[in-house]
C-alpha cells in the first residue's frame, strides 16, 4: 500500500501518464462532461470531496507550468479565487470566458469532478516537465 499522497488507481494512473502540455481539468459537480471525454469522478456527496483538496492533492504530485481559470471566478466565486491564487506560487494563470473554458476542457486527457457545489470552481492545469 502507498505510505502518502493520492491513492486513487485511476487518478495515479491519469498523473503518471502525462507528458509536457497536456492538459487535465479539475471540475465542480456542475460542469458539463461530454460522454466520450475520459473522467475520474471523485464526487461523493455535494460539497465531497472539496475542490481546494483535490487541486492539492494533484498539484502536489503535477508538475504544471500553466493553469486556466474561467475569468468569471473573479466576480462569482472571489474567495475560492484568492485560494487558488494562493496556492499558484509563480504558475502563469490564464482567464478566458467560461464558455471557451467548457470548450477548451474538451482538449483535455480527462476531467478529474470532484464533490464542489460553488460557481466556477474548475481549472484547467498544464503539465509541465520536471528535470530537477
Amino acid at each position: 500500500m502507498k505510505k502518502r499522497g493520492i491513492l486513487n488507481k485511476e487518478l495515479n494512473t491519469l498523473l503518471a501518464s502525462l507528458g509536457h502540455t497536456d492538459t487535465i481539468v479539475i471540475a465542480d459537480c456542475g460542469l458539463p462532461i461530454p460522454n466520450e471525454q475520459a473522467r475520474i469522478d471523485l464526487s461523493l456527496v455535494k460539497g465531497f470531496p472539496p475542490f481546494l483538496s483535490v487541486l492539492d492533492a494533484v498539484m502536489d504530485e503535477l508538475e504544471t507550468e500553466a493553469v486556466v481559470l474561467a475569468e468569471e471566478i473573479k466576480d462569482e466565486n472571489p474567495d475560492l479565487y484568492e485560494r487558488i491564487k494562493q496556492r499558484m506560487d509563480g504558475v502563469p494563470v490564464q482567464f478566458v470566458p467560461h464558455e471557451q473554458f467548457k470548450a477548451m476542457t474538451k482538449q483535455a486527457k480527462a476531467v478529474i469532478r470532484t464533490g464542489e457545489a460553488t460557481p466556477y470552481a474548475n481549472i484547467i492545469l498544464r503539465s509541465g516537465v520536471s528535470f530537477s
